[in-house]
Parts: C-alpha cells; structure tokens; sequence
C-alpha cells in the first residue's frame, strides 16, 4: 500500500506518492503537478568515504525524452550526456539542500530526479526541485530540513506564481527562491530590469508560499517520514586544535592569513603546515587530519577578525572594492575583446557577431525555447589558480558561471530586428581570487561595446559576502569578496543590473537561511558597489557602444520580402540562392516569413546581393530597366540573364534600330546588355528591348 498527499499549489494540484515506487531508495518521492510527473530519489551509502574533506553530495536532473513524445535523435537513439539546462537545474537544486546537511557528514548522497511526463503549464524544473526535498526530508538520511522552492514570473507588471512555460520564457521575471521554516536560503534570479525594491518584494512572496509547502512536506514527514540514521562523524577533534594552537598562536595564525597577496597568504599556510607535520610526526591520525584543521583554523581566525573588529584579511573596509582596471581591443582581429580587473581577479572577454543562422540550437523538453541567439561561456583553467591540470572541458561550476553572467545581459540586448545578429562572448579567467563571474558580467559588457554591439544600458556585478555571529543580529555584510572570505564566510550573494535595476541573482550560502535585513542589506550594498564599477572603471574604458561593427565582424543588410516569393529566391533545389552566393560571396539566410539577412564583407558585393534578390522578388511591370548578360541565342533572338534564375527574350526585331539578319552579327554569349522590360509575351515569357532603352 502505498500513501498519496495532496495540496493545491498557485491554482493547481500537487500531488505525492510515497512508497508507491522505489521502495530501495533511502527516500522516493512520486510527483505529480498537473500532468508534469518527476520520480525524486534520495540515497546514501552506509559509510562515509575514505579520505575526503568535504561532503560527497551529487545531484541529478535527468530528462527524459519520452517525457515529450520523442525519440532523441542520431545513430544511437538514447539519451546523452546532461544539457545544459539540466546541468544548471542540478545546480539549482543543489544549493539549498547543501547547507541542510551535517557539516561533519562524509557518506555519499546523490539525489536523482527523473522527468518522466512534461505538462507545459507546470514546469518540471520546480517539481524535481520540490521532489528533492521531499524525498530527502522522509529519508532516514540526516537532513536540517525541510526546505520548499517556489519560482515567481512577471509579465505585464504582474507577478506569477510558478509561472507556465511560456510565460516563464517571455516575462520579465525568472526568479526561483527556497526557504526554510523561517529564513530564505536560495535565491535565483534572472529580471529585466526589476528595481530593488519590487526583486524583494517578490522574494518575499514565493518565502510566504514556500511556508505553505513546508507545512504540507512536515505532514508528510509525521506521517510516513523514517528516523534518520546514525552515523560516523568526521568533525575535528578539539584536542587537535587546542596543540595545535599551543605550537601557532591564534596571533600567528592572523599574521599568516591577514596578507592582499594570495601567493603571500599561502606560502605561509604551508610554512605552518610544513611546522605542524614535524610537531605531530609520531602521531598518525592527527597527521591524517592536519590539511582540514588547518583549514578550519583559519577560517576561524579570519571570521573572527571580520566579526569582532570589521578586520579583512588584504585589511580594506568591509564596503571597500579592491582596485579596479579596466581595457578594450587587446585582442586584435576579433569582432570586440575587453579586459576587466578588480584586485587579483582578471577576465578577458572576446565577443564574435555571426548571421542569426548560426544561433545555438536546443533540442530540449520546453517546446518555447528552440533556439539561443547570445550565448555566453566561461573558461576557469588551472592556470588562473596557480595549478597545473590538464583541461577537459567545461564542468558544471564553468557551465552555471558562463549562463549567470549571460543571463546577466539579455534584458539590455538589442532585438533581431534592430541588430540582426547571432553573439557570442567567451570569458576567459586569466587569473582568480573571487567572483569571477561578476568580473565575467562586467567583462562581456565592455566586449559587447567594443564590438558595436548596441546593448541598450551598461551592466555591471560585484558579489556581496556575509560572516554571521551566534544571532541573527549579528552580522557583517562584506562587499567584494575575495577568494578567502568566501571559503570561510557565509554567504556569495551576486548581484547583476543597470543604474535602473536588477538583471540577474544568484546566492550562494553555507547557513540555513538569511534574515530579510540581510537579504536587504546585501541587495542594497551591491547596487552601490555596481554604480561605483561603472562609473569609475568601466565608463572611463568605453562608455557607449561603438557606432558601427568592427572592421573584421559581418555585416549584414536586412529586407522583407512577400513569403509567397521565396521559393523564387531559393529556386529549385537551391539552385537560384546558391549562384547569388557564389556570385558574391555572402551569406543569405531567409525565414519563413520573408524576412532576408544578406552576410558578409564586402559592402558592394553584399549590395549586388541584395539588388539581386529584389529583382528576383519584383512583381515586372513594362518600363523598368536591368542590366543582364546574354545566356542563350536563338534564330529568333537571344535570352537574358538579369538575376540568377530569370530570365527573359530579346527578339531579333528588338535588338537594334537597324534590321539585322542574324543575332550573332551584334550579340556573343557572355555580352553585358542594358535592356527595358516590355511584359509578357504570348508564351508568358518576360519580353525584353535593347533598342528602346533610351526611350524608357
């Protein structure tokens, strides 16, 4: 027997099945939110893994293709690796649940979430996110929870709760925010330009929903929820700390870590290090330990510099930006390239224009997004850290990074219409010690002018930290957080927008929840910082985007022309559109509805183009002059070539104002010839006159 829950969520029912499937499972959850349907699965293994210091948690968002009626396409009809989007719903998910864990727990975790039916009213994104919590909440694995996710739209002034797919997609509001009993603890947030004070009114609307959730998952949890099992804690022992202070003072320890230079900083961890292995050489297990109580040694040392005296471990104020720097066109020959620096954190960007062609495809579950016009991606190579690795590909960190600082900048992108062109920026860390991504955001916007890219509004990002004392009262809020401070403080809360507001979120925290003040205080502090980053760095390098495109990107002529009249330009098999192509060496790309995009870089070539495909599409009418070239003589005439693929007949009787005999006595194959249209003829052909040319 299995036990179904019920509640009505934003006007629609939300149902469980617990113990219905996946009874191995430590914790199953069967969800149902319309016809959306996602199987969640929480489990553990039952030893902590060897030789780690962190907690092995891994989340997964599956989606299924049968979950839309289709068959994945290729050779090898099964489902791939993760895209994109799910990589970045994973990551989503991850987030909130992270912090709710032991921080002494090591036994591996993986919550899986399968989308298994797709209803477009009801996302599936948030129902495995709902799913996850459910299944881990239930679980005998143990969990500070529970923890409920809401997503908030706005279109037309109006905010939506759990908004369906397609308003999802084209409002002006994207934000996802988990909470707790009582704190916010995950917010997500993609905006056109929402102002501070409506972004938290709406967090503070999906918080109030989310209650209602947790309510509905502590029924559960009474009802068929299993005790959560003990297990193997992996804590430091304080005895470890206490010798290990009597051989480095709390002093000494601050004296290392307090340093602006990240290399400094680390050599003197290692001289501490290199110190404590031989003090505790006989001594195995605290050898075994050494790497984490070091760790944990400093972040206590730094947090309680922050906490007690507003002290910060490079010694600026706790709203001081490190210094700023700021470049354009390092990078010769690309379409646009710009560099931004803000202490030892330095993003080079380089921006590539393409005809809307050659958008990125998607292939995915949501029918509303088929195609991505700007794409953004982030490179983190060790290099940038001062490791050695070997490169393989982007993971899930670069991945979430590059589609934060994109989301970023689509409110302040130009439509298709006004710059028909497909964008991609390529942010490449060039070197790292906190928020690369914000860098990344101001790095990309600087790249986008620079390219002639005409973005409506600058943006900027600068992420805001957080150390809290024992109570919620007790709190400093940090602006400009370097590597170090967010290892060891609390919270990575970024912040992306214009002067006139937000355009993307996304937080990060290691404690259960933040106060509204601190949610407040944060949003505030950021869009000071922001206004600061671009007044004082960013405007000075390039304040508005460049008039025209770069001398080596594209250009590109757009037209309308009637629908009905494009089979006339493609010819038949494509053989009118391919000899303009070759004929001038362009790119053309043509919609369904007529509208026409000519590529290239030769302005007069990319203006034959274009004169081509009018003629092409024009309704003739007796009067109008072409240009063409002789491609065909017969007894009674000869046939002109005026566009790839038309054609029309200049009778011998028209060829000249004296009688000729013969075509050949006064036109060759290959002659360029001016004529004027006269109609039709009896066969319908397009009839033409050479001698009465001057007449028209």
């Amino acid at each position: 027997m299995y036990k179904t829950f019920s509640m009505e969520l934003a006007g629609r029912t939300l149902s469980v099945d617990i113990g219905r499937v996946g009874a191995q499972a430590n914790g199953c959850a069967f969800m149902h939110y319309g016809d959306t349907t996602v199987l969640s699965t929480a489990t553990a293994s039952e030893k902590p893994r060897d030789g780690i210091d962190f907690f092995p948690l891994s989340v997964e968002y599956e989606e299924k293709w049968y979950a839309v009626g289709k068959i994945p396409g290729g050779f090898i009809t099964r489902e791939g690796k993760a895209s994109e989007n799910a990589i970045l719903t994973s990551r989503v998910i991850d987030r909130p649940m992270r912090p709710l864990f032991p921080k002494d727990y090591r036994n591996d975790v993986t919550l899986n979430n399968m989308v298994m039916s797709v209803d477009p009213e009801c996302r599936p994104e948030l129902v495995a996110m709902l799913g996850a919590a459910i299944a881990t909440s239930i679980s005998d694995i143990p969990f500070d929870g529970p923890c409920a996710t809401t997503q908030v739209g706005m279109v037309d002034g109006e905010f939506i709760i759990n908004p369906n797919q397609e308003q999802w997609k084209s409002g002006d509001l994207n934000l996802t925010v988990a909470s707790t009993s009582e704190k916010v603890i995950m917010i997500e947030a993609g905006a056109n330009e929402i102002p501070e004070n409506k972004m938290i009114e709406a967090i503070y609307m999906a918080h109030a929903v989310n209650q209602e959730i947790i309510k509905f998952i502590n029924q559960m949890v009474a009802e068929v929820g299993k005790k959560k099992h003990e297990y193997t804690s992996c804590a430091i022992p304080e005895e470890l700390f206490a010798a290990m202070k009597e051989i480095v003072t709390p002093e000494q320890m601050e004296e290392a870590v307090f340093t602006d230079v990240k290399q400094v900083r680390e050599e003197n961890i290692r001289q501490i290090k290199e110190k404590l292995t031989e003090a505790f050489a006989e001594n195995e297990e605290w050898l075994a330990l050494l790497d984490e109580a070091v760790y944990q040694y400093q972040k206590k040392t730094v947090r309680k510099m922050i906490l007690k005296d507003h002290k910060r471990p490079d010694g600026r104020e706790i709203t001081q930006i490190r210094p700023l720097a700021a470049e354009v066109d390092l990078i010769p020959r690309v379409h646009g390239s710009a560099m931004f620096t803000r202490g030892q954190t330095q993003i080079c960007n380089v921006t590539t224009l393409a005809p809307l062609s050659e958008m990125q495809k998607i292939d995915g579950l949501d029918s509303n997004e088929t195609a991505k016009r700007y794409m953004h991606q982030y490179n983190f190579p060790a290099y940038s850290v001062g490791e050695t690795k070997v490169s393989r590909g982007p993971g899930r960190r670069e991945i979430g990074h590059g589609a934060l600082a994109e989301r970023a900048l689509i409110a302040v992108l130009p439509s298709e219409e006004e710059f028909p062109y497909a964008i991609r920026t390529v942010s490449e860390t060039f070197e790292s010690n906190g928020s690369t991504s914000m860098a990344s955001t101001c790095a990309s916007c600087m790249s986008l002018m620079a390219a002639g890219v005409p973005i409506k509004k600058m943006v900027a990002g600068i992420s805001c930290g957080l150390v809290t004392g024992d109570t919620d009262d007790d709190f400093v809020l940090l602006t400009d957080i370097q590597g170090l401070e967010d290892f060891f403080g609390d919270m990575d809360f970024k912040v992306t927008g214009t002067t006139d507001g937000i355009t993307a979120i996304q937080m990060d925290i290691k404690i259960h929840g933040l106060t509204r003040p601190i949610v407040e205080g944060a949003i505030a502090r950021c869009r000071e910082a922001r206004l600061y980053i671009m007044d004082n760095c960013m405007k000075p390098a390039i304040a508005a985007p460049r008039e025209t495109v770069n001398e080596y990107a594209p250009k590109i002529i757009s037209l309308q022309i009637d629908p009905e009249k494009i089979g006339e330009v493609v010819g038949q098999r494509g053989k009118t559109i391919n000899e303009i192509i070759a004929r001038t060496d362009v790119k053309i790309d043509i919609t369904d509805d007529g509208k026409v995009s000519v590529c290239g870089t030769d302005a007069a070539m990319m203006d034959k183009a274009v004169e081509m495909i009018k003629i092409i599409t024009t309704d003739f009418e007796a009067g109008q002059v072409f240009k063409g070239v002789v491609v065909s003589i017969k007894e009674f005439g000869a046939f002109v070539e005026f566009a790839p693929g038309k054609e029309g007949m200049v009778h011998i009787s028209k060829i000249s104002k004296e009688r000729i005999n013969r075509v050949e006595d006064v036109l060759t194959l290959g002659d360029k010839v001016t004529v004027v249209c006269l109609g039709k003829d009896k066969m319908g052909r397009m009839s033409f006159s050479m001698k009465d040319v001057a007449q028209a």
